[in-house]
């Protein structure tokens, strides 16, 4: 009863016209964001802080929220139409989405998989509601070791499970700790490498970083492609599926929801992972396994309804231990730092209306979505033809005025312009911005609870060995590193990212 009361009054938060047109402003610009290659919901994500700054907290995250879940469903349009998947999460939708394009069937592919996501999103998040304040009562008994071993733990499930090189991504998050110790130390107030600018003492901003980081580095990457976008000549029509299509995709529905939903929950997994596992387990359980790669509706069903249900599970470790599971949440954590809430155990009970709210949202938001998206795939389509040297200058251009706008300062600019080369230099070597971005945000909660946690012990470290939970969690993240070095895991993993 105390759960439909909650829901209840978040309900009341985001039916509020204010935050009922900020989310579905967010929905429809993440459609927007999940068609067009090459910008993707981190980057979109990171140039739109800027412009929340003077927004409440539940209506900024609202917002943010909807256009990551929104992303989700605008990357299905582009790989069944063209071939090419508008978000990294619907790669594998290409392989057969496009087929059932080329078929005459991509009104139905189409309409799977928007029904997909909406079943995936709604799911995902009636266990959302669950699991949430379940974790953060657990979480309460967490003191700061157990807090120092959850933070490696998260960082090394990064690590481990994303796509690349372990030494690369290790690297990669080595340097992110390293910039979040730029400013004054917390314990004692002296500056740490701020090289005499006294625009570092406070550290570096969060918003030139990661405008940086994502939305120059993406310019700059996607300047270098020559990418042909032409639109499959074919009448979308019929787009609600066959009562057939239905048979074949509802059970993938209910098994991408478990898997995605899973996979999102634990820090380090992502929609990406979740939309190849779900297109291989069907592809596995399939009495005709070689109907996929050549039209087959659980291949669109299954992903499209996993990556959505992932990126719903996210939210779930982000809201109840104040830890990021991937780099939009990274964002999405910084977002609601800078408006002065600190996720975590006690957010559900010390802002009650914006946890719910935020929850409520994405009900609202996965409605609006379903009701959105067929009518405009029309729109979407011809939204497809806009040439990529129109779309990147105005990016460049928001940039430079979102970064200048936070405080007024051309050392911020400065600083996104920096990023965007480390970015872009970075990711043309083949590291992860993800590891970096996670590092950056969870650096300072992973010092300072270590420092507290040495203050209790006196110096001990036997005081993470003492600890049940921080010992397991420690026990785990080296587990995973020396497991990333027997030569068949390597292997085996680098293939798996190979083929994602």
């Amino acid at each position: 009863m105390d759960l439909l009361q909650h829901l209840a009054s978040g309900f009341q938060v985001s039916l509020l016209p204010i935050n009922l047109l900020y989310c579905f402003l967010g929905v429809l610009l993440g459609t927007l964001i999940g068609v067009l290659p090459g910008i993707g919901p981190t980057a979109a994500i990171a140039l739109l802080l800027p412009i929340t700054f003077h927004v409440p907290a539940v209506s900024t995250i609202i917002l943010l929220a909807g256009i990551y879940y929104g992303a989700m469903y605008g990357g299905s349009t582009t790989s069944i139409l063209v071939n090419i998947p508008g978000e990294a999460a619907s790669v594998v939708t290409c392989i057969d989405g496009y087929q059932m394009a080329r078929q005459g069937r991509a009104g139905p592919a189409l309409g799977i998989s928007a029904f997909g996501s909406f079943i995936g999103g709604t799911l995902a998040l009636v266990g959302l509601m669950f699991a949430a304040p379940a974790m953060a009562r657990f979480a309460r008994e967490f003191g700061a070791p157990e807090y120092t071993g959850l933070v490696c733990l998260g960082l090394s499930l990064l690590i481990y499970l994303g796509g690349g090189s372990i030494i690369k991504s290790l690297i990669s998050a080595l340097i992110g700790l390293a910039l979040s110790f730029v400013g004054q130390d917390m314990f004692t107030g002296q500056d740490r490498f701020t090289l005499g600018m006294r625009e570092l003492k406070d550290g570096i901003g969060l918003v030139p970083m990661f405008m940086g980081l994502f939305g120059i580095s993406e310019v700059l990457i996607n300047l270098e492609k020559t990418i042909a976008r032409e639109v499959f000549a074919t009448k979308i029509r019929q787009l609600l599926p066959s009562r057939e299509d239905w048979g074949r995709a509802f059970p993938a529905m209910l098994r991408g929801t478990g898997i995605g939903f899973l996979l999102g929950v634990i820090p380090g997994g992502s929609a990406v992972i979740a939309s190849f596992a779900s297109y291989a387990l069907e592809k596995k359980l399939s009495s005709q396994p070689e109907r996929f790669g050549s039209g087959a509706i659980e291949g669109v069903a299954g992903p499209e309804t996993a990556n959505n249900a992932a990126a719903t599970g996210a939210f779930i470790p982000l809201f109840a231990l104040g830890i990021p599971s991937n780099a939009t949440t990274a964002i999405l954590l910084g977002a609601l730092m800078l408006h002065g809430v600190r996720p975590g155990p006690m957010l559900m009970e010390q802002q009650a209306g914006l946890f719910w709210g935020i929850v409520a949202s994405m009900y609202v938001g996965n409605v609006i979505l379903l009701i959105l998206n067929l009518p405009l795939i029309g729109l979407w389509v011809k939204i497809l033809k806009v040439p990529y040297k129109t779309l990147f200058p105005l990016i460049l251009l928001f940039c430079v005025i979102g970064a200048y706008s936070v405080e007024g300062s051309v050392f911020d600019v400065g600083v996104m312009l920096a990023f965007g080369v480390v970015g872009y230099v970075l990711r043309k070597m083949g590291f992860e911005g993800a590891p970096l971005v996670l590092a950056f945000i969870l650096g300072p909660m992973l010092e300072n609870s270590l420092r507290q946690s040495l203050i209790i012990s006196h110096g001990s470290f036997l005081i993470f060995v003492q600890r049940p939970i921080a010992a397991a969690c420690l026990l785990a993240t080296v587990i995973l590193f020396l497991t990333a070095l027997v030569p068949f895991v390597r292997r085996k993993r680098e293939l798996l990212a190979d083929e994602a």
